[in-house]
């Protein structure tokens, strides 16, 4: 029993503190879908707001991120991982405040750009510190803890929402969301700046070995594995000079050793949003409305769930990430994420989906929530450690943190589109997200190595060995499976 109580290494301490961050991102997904529905939102921003508008309310957070994100990488890189996240947040919870005080639909769309800003410098670095500093056996549950704390954000965001319109009369019932998000922010900001170790990758890319080495003993990392990372650092590496700028860290991601690689996360992370997740997630209220959910409590508390069923489920894609592997969980999770909306587009262009009577509203609500759980043990976990650690080392916070810039992007044209096709054609968007899903699918079967249970000295050599080969990323590596690690 003594066993089970002893106190986690801090490996796991530091990660968990860095996954926390990831509430953020997920409670301002949860939030804003619910706030821009609201009366009193309306009341007080005008309530004849058109589909574009909506569009632009939710999505003006998204291209501030894609740049600032593509910045992300030589921040990180030349002042340190813990530091780059810590002032994300900081930014990140300005934003908040300034929507949280709104007078104005411009000041609250400032205070989303704001927003975006900090999002952009802090997301994409929780996952790159996350497998710098874990042991291989444990990097990838390790690495999913920032999706299960966005997703626990989602929910936390959502029944906010829904306690907040149902129980204040005022505009307090929209600020208090922000309120809550702008404190969780700042608090997080001093936590991550006082109380996450420095990456020891990072500090080795740095030349500072001997505190690298004393910072690997500190997380309670092995010696023979922090010695082993040591000597390929070395051996492969050689550095990166700490004044390396952001257009020479751009250059070197399309190197040609590994620009193939850049490519295909790139192409991941925009893909993971074009599948349609934050077109579910960021106007819940309005698709569940759409099938036949009238009310606004009735929508919000549906989203509420559908939010809830998202958290659950990433539990187990979180335990078994390294189990069920990335290739796989991406070709057979976008299968399922194309079936599913081609389904539900089908039932709109039969006219099959009646607001009122008949099974197919009923059908559209189940297979919502079922895209939601599809993603959430497939996409969610399984790309974005594919984006983090398919790059060596000299090159990894700066790749991870463009294809995050992708991410928004894509992001941005869904959130912005969504409102749009759905007031134009009922059924448009959900053939266009299902198309997507298949083409990534395929994409991913032809071009994407296995890297589950894989050191990144491994991976890096992987692809290094797989560029001479004419078979070592196509078809017929599809189940390919890693050597055992010892």
């Amino acid at each position: 029993m003594a066993s089970y109580l002893k106190k986690p290494p801090v490996y796991v301490l530091a990660c968990m503190l860095c996954s926390a961050n990831g509430i953020l991102f997920g409670m301002d997904t949860g939030i804003i879908g619910p706030v821009t529905d609201m009366k009193d939102f309306k009341a007080q921003f005008g309530g004849s707001q058109n589909s574009t508008i909506h569009g632009l309310i939710v999505s003006s957070i998204l291209i501030p991120a894609a740049l600032s994100s593509l910045f992300a990488g030589h921040l990180a890189d030349r002042f340190g991982r813990a530091m780059s996240i810590s002032i994300g947040c900081f930014i990140f919870g300005v934003g908040a405040a300034i929507e949280a005080s709104a007078v104005s639909l411009g000041m609250f769309i400032a205070g989303r750009v704001i927003e975006g800003l900090g999002e952009g410098l802090f997301l994409g670095n929780l996952v790159v510190y996350i497998c710098e500093v874990s042991p291989t056996k444990y990097r990838g549950p390790l690495t999913t803890g920032p999706q299960l704390v966005i997703t626990s954000g989602i929910c936390l965001g959502y029944f906010t929402c829904y306690g907040s319109s149902k129980h204040i009369v005022s505009s307090f019932s929209w600020r208090t969301p922000f309120i809550l998000l702008a404190s969780l922010a700042m608090i997080l900001s001093v936590a991550s700046l006082v109380l996450l170790p420095p990456s020891p990758r990072w500090l080795s890319m740095h030349g500072r070995h001997a505190e690298a080495s004393a910072t690997w003993e500190k997380l309670g990392v092995s010696y023979a594995e922090h010695e082993k990372v040591e000597l390929e650092n070395a051996a492969q590496e050689g550095g990166v000079p700490s004044n390396q700028g952001t257009m020479e860290k751009l250059l070197d991601i399309f190197s040609k050793d590994v620009r193939s690689r850049t490519i295909l996360a790139v192409f991941m992370m925009a893909a993971q949003q074009l599948s349609g997740i934050d077109g579910v997630l960021y106007y819940a209220p309005l698709l569940f409305q759409q099938a036949g959910l009238k009310s606004s409590d009735a929508s919000f508390f549906a989203s509420g769930v559908s939010a809830l069923v998202i958290f659950v489920v990433t539990i187990p894609a979180t335990l078994y990430a390294d189990k069920w592997g990335r290739k796989k969980s991406i070709i057979y999770g976008g299968i399922g994420l194309a079936a599913i909306m081609f389904v539900i587009g089908a039932l709109y262009a039969g006219n099959a989906v009646h607001p009122s009577f008949g099974p197919g509203r009923w059908v559209v609500i189940v297979f919502i929530y079922l895209f939601a759980i599809v993603y959430s043990m497939s996409w969610a976990v399984s790309v974005k450690i594919f984006a983090a650690e398919v790059n060596p080392q000299r090159c990894r916070a700066a790749t991870a943190t463009l294809a995050h810039s992708s991410n928004w992007l894509a992001n941005f044209v869904v959130a912005l589109v969504t409102p749009i096709l759905l007031s134009k054609s009922s059924y448009g968007a959900y053939f266009l997200f299902g198309g997507c899903s298949t083409v990534t699918a395929a994409i991913a079967a032809v071009f994407m190595h296995e890297t589950k249970g894989r050191s990144l000295e491994e991976i890096e050599a992987t692809f290094k060995r797989g560029s001479n080969s004419k078979n070592s990323s196509g078809l017929f590596t599809i189940f390919q499976q890693p050597k055992a690690t010892v």
